[in-house]
């Protein structure tokens, strides 16, 4: 996978540059990229694409919320709330 598919607005990139970052911000930034990748984008790849290339310090805070995606089981959505969540 080509970075600029991986990383398309850079937000992953930015981040390992800003200052006293904190996981928290990571998080979110990390929900803005995943929102920005491309239909049909493998997620996975792409984060270890983005991890390799910009050689990603391991005490950096995004570089444990692109390890955390990576070790997360995603499995099929699960129905949560709704009116048949709220039957007796």
């Amino acid at each position: 996978m080509e970075l600029s598919e991986a990383d398309p607005k850079g937000l992953i990139r930015e981040s390992f540059k800003i200052d006293g970052i904190t996981t928290e911000e990571c998080r979110s930034i990390f929900m803005d990229w995943a929102l920005s990748l491309g239909p049909g984008m493998d997620a996975n790849e792409a984060m270890r694409t983005v991890l390799a290339a910009y050689q990603a310090p391991p005490e950096h805070p995004m570089t444990r919320v692109l390890e955390e995606g990576l070790t997360r089981e995603s499995g099929p959505p699960m129905r949560r709330g709704g009116w048949r969540a709220r039957r007796p």
